[in-house]
């Protein structure tokens, strides 16, 4: 913190540009909780940090959650580090929207995700999106919440998505659910 933090737009070319790039993990060996996301947004991967398109309410929902202290940018998504959380996502490739993904994609993610979990030993994964996680992992019944199984020692847990697209959940819920998380923690 206390660091210059660049923001910009990208360009629309800029953001037709980036489909299928990807958007460098922020991960580091024993965090408290690696968030998960589905996979990066062209937007956020035009700019080149996570959950960075405007109407995306990852950020937002963290701090009113409480697991920061003061609203963060996306554009200072490496400084959750130092909170002891992490980022990373299911698919590497962004796309415009996350059911652009093939169920193939999400299967062999999670093969990766695990590798990641393995390796990195976070004490939570926490993924954002139960239709994602219900197909990568093969469990089409799990609800949103602490799931019964754990991957390497770490505590599996399933919040909803954060994006904008996702209307089932408005910002209150999203804190809410966030915040169960937090507290268990």
């Amino acid at each position: 913190m206390g660091r210059q933090v660049v923001q910009r737009k990208p360009t629309p070319e800029e953001i037709i540009a980036a489909t299928g790039k990807t958007v460098p993990d922020i991960i580091a060996p024993n965090l408290r909780v690696l968030f998960c996301g589905i996979n990066p947004s062209v937007y956020s991967a035009a700019v080149g940090h996570h959950f960075a398109r405007p109407g995306n309410r990852f950020w937002r929902s963290l701090h009113a959650a409480g697991f920061t202290e003061r609203l963060l940018s996306p554009f200072e998504d490496r400084d959750l580090l130092q909170f002891g959380y992490g980022l990373t996502n299911i698919v590497d490739r962004a796309t415009a929207r996350a059911d652009q993904l093939e169920s193939e994609e999400l299967i062999q993610g999670q093969q990766q995700l695990i590798a990641k979990v393995q390796q990195y030993r976070p004490r939570c994964l926490a993924i954002l999106g139960i239709s994602a996680y219900r197909t990568a992992f093969n469990r089409p019944k799990a609800a949103i919440g602490k799931q019964d199984e754990s991957l390497h020692d770490a505590i599996v847990w399933v919040l909803p998505n954060p994006s904008g697209l996702n209307a089932h959940y408005q910002l209150a819920d999203l804190q809410r659910v966030y915040r169960e998380l937090l507290v268990a923690i």
